[in-house]
């Protein structure tokens, strides 16, 4: 991709932004939308301001922020672990891999509640249920993709007298590498839902905290502040996450489909 189409792209979306929020505040203006509903760009812009200028900005952010960082690197850490230990032992992966599949069927998010019960109203609940929402990403990704490298390969690397561990090192683990980053992709925004719901159960501070308790005074501009801001990091999450696989895929090269995708 040049940098003129890069930046062509980015200059698109911040159109298209641009376009949604003045037809939003046009809507409203009109009175087609009522704003003790669907508050509006100019009221949230003035929120955003007495938010900061608080500091409840900060200290909700930073809380949430933590603990969705903490339920990714746990989830990340111990997904692709259990991947790798599962995908490179087949009594294990035919043992677990199913009763994995089954626990990842119940609703997370209805654990919550239990999850408060059992570890408490601090930010140990959040980065549980967080970290829980991200292993069954990764796990499943990276899992995947070691199922699926070339059997081809595997066995003339043997053949050349490569160790086990010259194996996973040299052919599984680059080859796995896209798969583990599209689970994390996933679990980025997982991270954020783990802490957000388990701050809705019980907690004195965060974004999800804030969110219901605005909620409850029919705040709807400090609510739809709050998305914003968690819209807002998710797109730095995702061009975080697009420059490191930028920097750890440099080796692969681009794809040409000879089109437009």
């Amino acid at each position: 991709m040049t940098k003129n189409s890069a930046g062509m792209q980015a200059a698109l979306r911040i159109a298209l932004v641009l376009f949604i929020l003045g037809v939003w505040e046009l809507m409203v203006f009109r009175g087609l939308l009522n704003p003790f509903y669907t508050s509006h760009p100019a009221g949230i812009f003035e929120d955003l301001v007495a938010f900061y200028s608080s500091g409840d900005l900060v200290r909700h952010t930073s809380v949430t922020l933590s603990q969705a960082m903490l339920g990714l690197f746990f989830g990340t850490i111990i997904g692709i672990i259990s991947a790798f230990v599962l995908g490179l032992f087949d009594i294990f992966g035919k043992v677990l891999e199913p009763l994995i599949t089954a626990l990842y069927g119940i609703p997370k998010l209805a654990l919550a509640p239990v999850f408060v019960l059992w570890f408490g109203l601090g930010s140990e609940s959040k980065i549980i249920l967080a970290s829980l929402l991200v292993f069954f990403l990764v796990f499943f990704s990276t899992y995947g993709g070691i199922k699926n490298v070339d059997r081809n390969i595997l066995t003339s690397v043997r053949l050349m007298g490569a160790s086990q561990m010259q194996l996973v090192t040299k052919v599984i683990l680059p080859s796995v590498v896209p798969w583990i980053l599209a689970g994390v992709r996933g679990g980025l925004g997982a991270s954020l839902i783990g802490s957000i719901v388990g701050e809705y159960m019980g907690a004195s501070a965060g974004l999800g905290w804030m969110i219901s308790y605005a909620t409850n005074f029919f705040r709807v501009d400090r609510v739809m502040s709050c998305i914003f801001i968690l819209f807002f990091i998710g797109i730095v999450f995702n061009m975080a996450l697009k420059y490191t696989e930028k920097v750890l895929l440099k080796w692969r090269p681009p794809v040409d489909y000879g089109g437009t995708l």
